[in-house]
């Protein structure tokens, strides 16, 4: 006897009750770190709307904000740095940055820590190892010498010289530090909902955001901004934008960085990265970048509106991440792990939160085969 049949809809009924494709809609955690509202176009992180925090607050900060420690921005920042060194000696050799992609990296070398079980403590050791991991598997790809980190930059200017092997002007620095802000945490993602899914069976700190990484590796949610890029080129110049758009629209292809699962309006962090973008005073071939993209947002919006007016798709957080993390001299082999360098952030104090509430997360599930006998 079948007890049901699943069908592609966002609820499913069985004889036993309703399911929930995806989890969508379901409430799981109540939580003080960041609230999404995808219609108002709202993002409030740590209390703050996150236009306001990744203008107002440095990374360091946004730390405190989030783990709730007693720890100042500055010794934030000095134990940051102590860590960096630490790590960049003992990851260096590592198999984990020799392997060829660099999700997989990060994952490795993360996996490779030893939990100390004080959760701000291995909060601190995370937020400093995925930088290290990041530029050192960056270095070894490229056949270039490691450059170390200094305990004495912060840790945004930071990850940015382990990467490009130099110092960096301070107003990239900034413009890369209202990024990892910006992406510091979003309400119950896949990754974060991983994180804290782990951390409900009292595992460690460490253990739960290897598991947001492996999370966050799958492309339908790390996103696509590298791709982004990719679009860019082959469009070129703005008045190319209709044309190609177009095409693209009428082989079945997506628009990349348009649409978003939640937002229902232009996601916020979009406006915060293009805002990056202008005060970084771009010029040249980021300048010529950003023009492309603001023709391309411009015109994909409206004709998508025209192709498909009842789904309201608006530049997501990818659009113009590509663009901002090309200007501060990122790789774009290096985008989805310089996103985890800032949802670090939030992954450790997710973590944090569901260890106080230690209770397990166990939903059920609507079985559907078939019973034999």
């Amino acid at each position: 006897m079948s007890t049901g049949k699943m069908t592609k809809t966002n609820e499913t009924k069985t004889n036993e009750e309703m399911v929930a494709r995806g989890l969508a809609d379901v409430v799981a955690v109540a939580t003080r770190l960041s609230k999404v509202d995808g219609r108002a176009g709202e993002l409030i992180i740590g209390g703050y709307p996150v236009e306001r925090l990744a203008g107002e607050r440095g990374f360091e900060a946004v730390a405190g904000l989030l783990w709730g420690t007693d720890l100042s921005s500055q010794e934030v920042q000095e134990e940051l740095g102590r860590l960096r060194v630490e790590l960049f000696d003992r990851l260096e050799g590592s198999p984990a940055v020799r392997l060829s992609e660099p999700m997989d990296a990060l994952r490795a070398g993360l996996a490779g820590l030893e939990a100390s079980g004080e959760l701000v403590e291995d909060a601190l050791t995370v937020t400093a190892a995925v930088p290290v991991i990041n530029a050192l598997w960056w270095r070894q790809q490229t056949g270039e010498a490691p450059f170390a980190p200094s305990a004495s930059r912060g840790h945004v200017a930071d990850a940015i010289a382990m990467v490009v092997g130099e110092e960096v002007d301070p107003s990239v620095a900034r413009a890369f530090e209202k990024y990892l802000v910006t992406v510091s945490d979003h309400g119950m993602n896949a990754s974060t909902f991983t994180a804290r899914v782990i951390a409900s069976t009292r595992s460690d700190l460490v253990s739960a955001v290897v598991g947001a990484v492996g999370a966050l590796k799958g492309p339908l949610h790390g996103g696509a901004p590298g791709p982004v890029l990719d679009m860019l080129d082959e469009i070129g110049s703005p008045e190319r934008a209709e044309e190609w758009i177009r095409a693209e629209l009428a082989a079945g292809r997506r628009i990349m960085g348009m649409g978003h699962r939640v937002y229902r309006v232009r996601d916020p962090r979009a406006a915060v990265f293009e805002g990056a973008l202008s005060e970084l005073s771009v010029t040249g071939e980021t300048a010529a970048r950003l023009e492309v993209a603001r023709a391309v947002e411009r015109t994909a919006e409206r004709v998508l509106a025209e192709r498909y007016p009842e789904r309201n798709l608006k530049a997501n957080v990818e659009f113009y991440t590509a663009v901002l993390l090309e200007a501060v001299g990122l790789p774009r082999e290096l985008f989805t792990p310089a996103f985890a360098a800032g949802r670090i952030l939030g992954w450790s104090a997710h973590v944090m939160e569901q260890a106080a509430e230690d209770r397990l997360i166990r939903p059920r599930s609507a079985y559907v085969g078939e019973i034999y006998g």
